[in-house]
């Protein structure tokens, strides 16, 4: 129980780089909230994005961190909280906050506080936003040090697949992954995955529209696919056997480090695949993804390449591996 507390928040924007490109959407800035909780001596913080698609933006984070302000500053296990609040960007920060705080209280290491051990560096997707598959081939190139890519697509199949097989012939040697980013229909499926298999991709991410998740149902694809939009919370991850392989975990869209640990677990438990994934945020957000990324079997915690400027300490990446400190978050 953590009680006695003061509870900030603030809004941060976080310009990026240059825009970057999904399937119907443009995004020129990442806004986020930060959460700050502190007994007088030890603090806590945690950041969160939000889930656009969902309208869980700023203006419903802060007014959900409001709500629940005195109650979580009168005192409150990371438990009650699963209860206080549903899933999304308002719980996330205040999670990952109350996970930070613990660790500075007791002195214990967060991965410990989850019963994990010692974290070890990762080998992370860097993503390429969509655009003309020369441009995309380019920023292939461009990420000398990567050893695993993600590709976003938008649904337009022909276009797609060159992006791809541009993609291919830039970086033949690398991991590749396409997000399809719920672009395509059931019945488009056998000439995209055809496309894939002829690239050698490995993973394709989220290929129809949240709520067509029975249009999977006795499909056989030879690549395996990955819930994205498909999957948000922990009551969501039984219903994705026999029509995903694979579980993208994001904080953001579970509602922290909490749900995020408990769906790697369970998913483990089905025999399904587990990936970590990042709205794009600051290294303050991709450090307790990093955690869940210790149970994961991809890693996709690329955001704070996609800023302007990150926040001090940051998350390494070397040699296409991710590495986050306790600088950054957590025991400190």
């Amino acid at each position: 129980m953590t009680s006695g507390l003061t509870l900030d928040f603030a809004v941060e924007r976080l310009p990026l780089a240059k825009p970057f490109r999904i399937s119907g959407h443009v995004f020129t800035e990442s806004e986020v909230v930060v959460v700050t909780l502190s007994d007088g001596t030890h603090s806590g913080r945690g950041e969160a994005a939000g889930v656009y698609y969902l309208g869980d933006d700023v203006a419903a984070m802060t007014a959900a961190i409001a709500r629940v302000r005195d109650a979580v500053a009168g005192g409150i296990t990371r438990e009650a909280l699963q209860a206080l609040l549903p899933a999304g960007g308002a719980r996330n920060a205040i999670d990952c906050a109350l996970w930070e705080l613990e660790a500075r209280r007791s002195g214990i290491a967060v991965h410990e506080l989850a019963g994990l051990p010692a974290p070890r560096p990762l080998r992370t997707t860097f993503t390429l936003g969509a655009d003309d598959p020369d441009v995309m081939a380019a920023g292939a190139v461009g990420y000398a040090q990567a050893r695993a890519l993600k590709l976003k697509l938008t649904g337009d199949l022909a276009l797609d697949i060159a992006r791809v097989d541009a993609v291919r012939a830039a970086r033949p040697e690398c991991w590749i992954g396409v997000d399809a980013n719920q672009g395509f229909a059931i019945g488009e499926l056998d000439a995209l995955v055809a496309a894939l298999v002829a690239a050698d991709v490995k993973l394709l991410e989220q290929p129809l529209a949240r709520g067509r998740e029975a249009d999977l149902d006795g499909y056989r694809c030879p690549i395996p696919i990955a819930a994205d939009e498909s999957v948000l919370t922990l009551a969501d991850v039984d219903g994705l056997a026999g029509r995903f392989d694979v579980v993208n975990i994001k904080l953001d869209k579970c509602g922290g480090l909490t749900e995020g640990l408990a769906m790697a677990h369970r998913a483990r438990a089905l025999g399904l695949g587990v990936m970590v994934g990042n709205m794009v945020s600051s290294s303050l957000a991709m450090a307790p993804a990093f955690i869940v990324g210790q149970l994961c079997d991809i890693v996709d915690l690329d955001g704070p390449i996609f800023l302007a400027a990150d926040r001090t300490p940051s998350i390494e990446y070397r040699d296409g591996d991710a590495w986050c400190g306790e600088a950054i978050w957590g025991r400190g």
